[in-house]
């Protein structure tokens, strides 16, 4: 079987439809509160793993190696660029465009390939048309510092969401395409979802994170993938 064919049925089964709602976002640093409304969308079922990165992009970054772990040690830039590699293998429209100097990146919310999940779609969908912080008990959804042993652990071991959707707590943290705050931090990213070497108290929905695209990647920071419907 042709590898594309294995790869087309692998997302078939991985992407979940993800309903429309709105969602409320908060910035503690500027004492923000805003309402954003988010359209229905398609979110991956699991973080991307490395099996999966692998086949896109032929690359192993992880410090954690296993192929059902989660992919990490990933700047912002190699998961925009490894979105852009999965629509191009399915001819579909790259979600993001980089600059002639390789560093600056637009992003099309219009195009219809593969691409990072926006950071209020990212909540709406952890928080499952709820407004809660968690979706469940914390050790039962989530792996961060009081029971990962120090490591990543393989996708879907703990309880999913109501949207069916494992790991939006814990395990790895995500980026999401969202610059954080222009005008104070330039082109810095978000991050959302917490790690497995988190505390209790930052592993949460409505926690907030952001660091450089192009130069930061750690150990418990990956991604998981969206398109639009």
């Amino acid at each position: 079987m042709r590898e594309d064919v294995i790869l087309k049925s692998l997302l078939n089964e991985l992407m979940l439809s993800i309903p429309g709602g709105t969602v409320s976002m908060r910035d503690d640093r500027r004492n923000e509160q805003w309402t954003t409304v988010v359209d229905s969308f398609l979110l991956s079922k699991f973080q991307v793993t490395q099996q999966l990165y692998n086949k896109v992009v032929n690359k192993t970054p992880s410090a954690f190696r296993g192929a059902a772990l989660p992919v990490e040690t990933v700047s912002w830039k190699e998961t925009v660029l490894f979105c852009n590699k999965l629509s191009e293998i399915f001819d579909l429209q790259v979600c993001y465009t980089l600059g002639e100097d390789q560093d600056s990146i637009t992003f099309n919310t219009e195009a219809n390939g593969y691409r990072l999940p926006t950071e209020a779609e990212w909540q709406f969908a952890c928080q499952a048309g709820t407004t809660q912080i968690r979706y469940g008990e914390l050790n039962e959804i989530a792996w961060y510092k009081e029971n990962a042993e120090g490591k990543t652990h393989e996708v879907g071991k703990k309880k999913p969401n109501a949207f069916g959707l494992y790991d939006m707590l814990g395990n790895v943290w995500e980026w999401c395409s969202d610059i954080y705050d222009e005008e104070v931090y330039g082109a810095y990213r978000v991050f959302r979802g917490g790690g497995w070497c988190d505390v209790e108290r930052s592993v949460m929905a409505t926690t907030r994170r952001r660091s450089h695209p192009r130069s930061f990647k750690i150990d418990d920071l990956g991604f998981r993938i969206a398109r639009n419907k």
